[in-house]
């Protein structure tokens, strides 16, 4: 099992040498990846009356893919894993482009991770529609996984059109692997029928095992093998006891989980939270 370190924008902050620090500290403690969210803009909830909830525009958030650029720059060992990127509210083949660069500046040590997203004003500052955007989902996908493989891609899809284009570089990993993060039962089931793997946002009516028991049939009825599907285990290592995270990750292990990642919040200064990840992963192991 993979061990990754969530990274905590606002605690880490925006401090180079801070954000340094920390990529290195993860590197050197011999965690496998780091773990990068993404929101592009944020709102005043207040301005917002009718929404039920918003990205508060006081949520400091580093873009992912610029932060990965700089961290595989001085954290060279490390992986990266989006968690998740929004993917309906970006362009297709500058997502793919983003991700090939990443990919060949990390050596093949990226996870694409993406979402369909919850947030209508962020489709509306980027020009994206918000209605269609879990049917465009889909053929994104598709489009990304084309570019990153082939030379030239003709495409002509219900949301794209490509006329014989391609990026280059290409990815080392061609594909790149694509996981998909999840909460509602229509997107943890098109996880298993597309995706490379799971990211699971919360567990679905009656518990993990229940959910993990649906990921199971769904994987059997898409003819897939369980065994080459990705399910990222997470850990809220802010909070409890050693105990505790010990019960959460003997959990993931018994649900064959090949990715755990460790999320810390509500400590102040990158040195807690390095010793956070520290105990965490003495308890994980080698």
């Amino acid at each position: 099992m993979q061990l990754g370190a969530v990274f905590s924008h606002g605690e880490v902050g925006t401090d180079v040498t801070s954000v340094r620090d920390w990529a290195q500290a993860v590197q050197d403690l011999g965690y496998d990846f780091a773990v990068v969210s993404d929101h592009v803009v944020g709102a005043d909830p207040a301005g917002h009356p009718e929404l039920e909830r918003v990205y508060a525009i006081e949520s400091r958030l580093h873009e992912p893919f610029t932060l990965f650029a700089f961290l595989a720059g001085v954290a060279p060992r490390l992986g990266f894993l989006s968690s998740v990127i929004i993917l309906p509210q970006r362009q297709t083949a500058l997502v793919a482009k983003q991700a090939a660069e990443i990919d060949v500046l990390t050596g093949g040590r990226l996870r694409l991770g993406v979402g369909i997203g919850w947030n209508p004003l962020e489709f509306m500052a980027l020009g994206m529609e918000f209605r269609n955007r879990a049917r465009r989902f889909e053929e994104q996908i598709e489009v990304m996984r084309r570019l990153w493989t082939e030379r030239l891609v003709t495409f002509n899809g219900r949301y794209h059109t490509l006329p014989a284009v391609g990026i280059n570089p290409r990815p080392v990993q061609r594909p790149i692997p694509v996981w998909i993060g999840a909460s509602a039962e229509p997107a943890v089931k098109r996880a298993c029928a597309i995706g490379d793997g799971y990211l699971p946002l919360s567990p679905l009516a009656g518990g993990w095992q229940a959910t993990m028991d649906k990921i199971h049939g769904w994987l059997q009825e898409a003819g897939r093998d369980p065994a080459s599907f990705g399910i990222e285990g997470r850990l809220n290592a802010g909070t409890g006891t050693p105990d505790e995270w010990q019960k959460t990750i003997e959990m993931w292990r018994g649900f064959g989980a090949s990715h755990l990642s460790v999320g810390i919040s509500g400590l102040a200064g990158v040195d807690a939270h390095v010793q956070r990840l520290r105990e965490v992963k003495a308890l994980v192991g080698t």
